[in-house]
């Protein structure tokens, strides 16, 4: 018998004997009954429950650590909480603080396995969290994983709390976490470009205004120009994340605070802060905060203004690299791809192309969070959980696309002097800087002969002897040319 004859008939008998003994399990049952749960899984019944429920998306809790990680610190914050106010022993405290802190730095994010798309308000992903820290708290303990008569998701987890103020809390964190990585990510990109900026300081262009040329400026102060849009758009982020940093901890179901022990809300919302680092408040207004998806909207509107942002800029670079040979070509994007199957020697923007539709994502998120959020009913908000979604992967798509935007395009870009030089002489664009000069009557008439005779405005200018070399030099000099108060006068 050859080697391949011997694996046919084992292959067999291993498919054999994996259904002869089937995976080990343990019960555990909820209001709907019993359920068999994998033994080794450290998620319990609920979770289950929605494994089977909300095969939507393919996008599980755990593709988002931060998100993970924002749930452990949530409910290590309401431990410690519940322990101050005397309603939690300090023994389970130590052992749920310690489940928390090992999933904070990274372990066990493979039991977080419930889908983004769910219904029911999160419940299904608070209570994963809750099942996954009860069991690894347990197991820590020296016990079995569904031993909850001693650490239990309900009553121990989730004391004096509801999904309600959990998930939205949660949410908010797992954002401020991902804005800093967006921050991060956005201020070397603006960096990146101010450095272009300083490079080409002192090379002349013609800045255009709807398509068609308009004055001069120097390509320094274009780069320029993008990074401080960039810069704005960090600003509008870092304002917007105060408004996640008030949370709804201790409102239960509705804001009410039913189940939650007195002092609780203020002491979790301050055991949040140490733990994140954050200045984390309790809103004033508890069922304003459980019912209201504002803070949501608001950060969602800044990361859509960033995503405004680096399009208008990508389609800018994609226009100022047109061509090489039919188009404007004033600047070079590193090539990294043949950007054709049929034409030889063609390469795409393909690195503003990318951004363009990641920030085409982002943009129809925001209108995601806008609609989910104004169709919240009374006391809760059951789309949260879209709301969440949309944010979290605009946010995803920033920081992991910016960096590769900054590296692959914007610190390889190069400009065409020659290309830019030639434009300087034949545009009629430069009239403009010789009014104070030649008059605004003179100047006119030097444009209608330049576009009617196809001359460039230097070219007609020497031709009728107007200005001097010496002139001309000057006017053409670049701190004087662009400077915000223009030329007022030339050396006679």
């Amino acid at each position: 018998m050859n080697k391949g004859q011997f694996l046919v008939p084992l292959v067999i008998i291993l498919l054999f004997f994996e259904g002869a003994f089937p995976q080990a399990t343990r019960t555990e049952k909820d209001l709907l009954g019993e359920k068999q749960i994998p033994a080794d899984a450290y998620y319990g019944v609920q979770t289950a429950r929605a494994l089977e429920n909300f095969q939507v998306s393919g996008m599980l809790t755990k593709f988002y650590p931060d998100y993970v990680k924002a749930y452990a610190m949530v409910k290590m914050a309401a431990a410690r909480a519940n322990t101050d106010v005397g309603r939690m022993s300090k023994e389970k405290l130590s052992a749920i603080e310690k489940a928390c802190q090992a999933v904070i730095d990274g372990k066990y994010h493979d039991q977080f396995l419930v889908d983004l798309y769910q219904g029911g308000a999160g419940t299904s992903a608070n209570m994963n969290a809750n099942e996954v820290l009860a069991n690894v708290a347990l197991e820590m303990k020296g016990n079995k994983k569904g031993e909850y008569t001693i650490i239990e998701p309900h009553d121990d987890l989730n004391m004096g709390q509801s999904t309600n103020d959990v998930y939205p809390t949660t949410i908010h964190v797992a954002l401020i976490l991902h804005n800093d990585k967006v921050v991060k990510e956005a201020k070397e990109l603006a960096a990146a470009f101010h450095k272009k900026g300083d490079a080409y300081a002192k090379t002349l262009k013609m800045g255009r205004t709807e398509g068609q040329d308009a004055v001069p400026m120097t390509v320094g102060q274009e780069f320029h120009g993008f990074a401080n849009q960039i810069e704005g758009a960090i600003d509008a982020l870092v304002k917007s994340e105060a408004y996640l940093y008030e949370i709804n901890m201790g409102a239960t179901a509705i804001g009410t605070g039913i189940t939650a022990s007195p002092g609780y809300a203020e002491k979790c919302a301050t055991r949040l802060a140490e733990i994140t680092g954050k200045p984390m408040t309790l809103s004033k207004d508890l069922i304003a905060a459980t019912s209201s998806m504002q803070a949501f909207v608001m950060y969602s509107a800044a990361i859509k203004n960033l995503a405004v942002t680096l399009s208008k800029i990508s389609k800018d670079l994609i226009f100022l690299a047109s061509g090489p040979r039919t188009g404007i070509f004033e600047i070079n994007l590193p090539p990294l791809q043949p950007g054709s199957s049929i034409m030889p020697g063609k390469v795409n923007p393909v690195m503003p192309e990318l951004m363009n539709g990641v920030c085409y994502k982002v943009m129809g998120n925001d209108a995601t969070v806008a609609i989910a959020s104004a169709d919240g009913l009374l006391q809760l908000n059951a789309y949260e959980p879209f709301v969440a979604v949309a944010i979290m992967e605009s946010q995803g798509l920033f920081f992991k696309t910016i960096p590769i935007f900054r590296k692959q395009c914007i610190e390889g870009i190069t400009i065409n002097e020659k290309v830019l030089q030639n434009y300087m002489n034949r545009s009629v664009g430069i009239v403009t800087a010789l009014n104070p000069v030649l008059g605004y009557d003179k100047t006119t008439e030097l444009a209608k002969e330049a576009l009617q005779s196809g001359k460039g405005i230097l070219e007609l200018i020497r031709e009728k002897k107007l200005l001097t070399e010496q002139q001309i030099k000057d006017l053409l000099d670049p701190v004087k040319l662009t400077s915000p108060t223009g030329p007022t006068k030339l050396q006679e």
